[in-house]
């Protein structure tokens, strides 16, 4: 790990990378195009991250348009999953379930991933069953939760497959980190951007089962 970064930005910036990568290898898993991955902390440990995911794909039949739902909302539940596992190599890499709906529902960037993912939960349960009754209220929610936590299941275990590529990726992001010179005022962010030529070049990122 760098030398470079203050241990709390590290801190942090560990935490965002897991995230990402999250993001990004469970996207190659699931078959989407994916691009680079970029992430930024402030001194003050104000962040952002992304990985690009490419997320045109042809659906030619309702069976292929719900596949492409679930599989997208897995992306969007890989993030906070990813987040939490441990930095250190030596601990058990498992998914810390109240940890990761926490994020989720929180303020730390990844409540635009679950808005995502309750449009999306809607839009496949309006698919896939037949009673769209508003008023079936408590119904509607039974199917929505089921739905979710069978898709948070094939999501954790694909999280729990591939930690130690992603926490290998990680650690290879925040490694690579550097403090941005700013013109005319203090330095004090710390960025890197993997470009998706880059990252197709890891052998981590080739032996991503897919």
């Amino acid at each position: 790990m760098t030398t470079k970064l203050p241990t709390a930005v590290r801190d942090r910036a560990l935490q965002i990378a897991h995230h990402e990568m999250g993001h990004y290898v469970v996207a190659r898993a699931l078959g989407f195009a994916t691009g680079g991955v970029t992430l930024t902390v402030t001194k003050d440990l104000r962040h952002h991250g992304g990985a690009s995911i490419t997320l045109v794909r042809p659906i030619s039949s309702m069976e292929a348009m719900k596949a492409y739902l679930e599989a997208r909302m897995m992306v969007l539940l890989a993030g906070a999953m990813a987040q939490t596992l441990p930095s250190k190599p030596s601990a058990a890499k498992h998914v810390d379930k109240p940890k990761a709906t926490a994020i989720l529902k929180g303020e730390q960037g990844a409540e635009q991933d679950y808005a995502k993912i309750r449009e999306l939960q809607h839009l496949l349960r309006n698919i896939t069953c037949q009673d769209s009754n508003p008023a079936s209220s408590e119904r509607i929610t039974a199917q929505l939760k089921a739905m979710t936590d069978r898709l948070w299941g094939r999501t954790q275990a694909i999280i729990e497959d591939q930690a130690g590529t992603i926490s290998e990726l990680a650690v290879a992001l925040v490694d690579g980190m550097a403090l941005v010179e700013q013109w005319g005022r203090a330095a004090d962010t710390y960025e890197v951007v993997w470009t998706g030529q880059m990252l197709e070049r890891l052998r981590a990122v080739q032996a991503i089962p897919s």
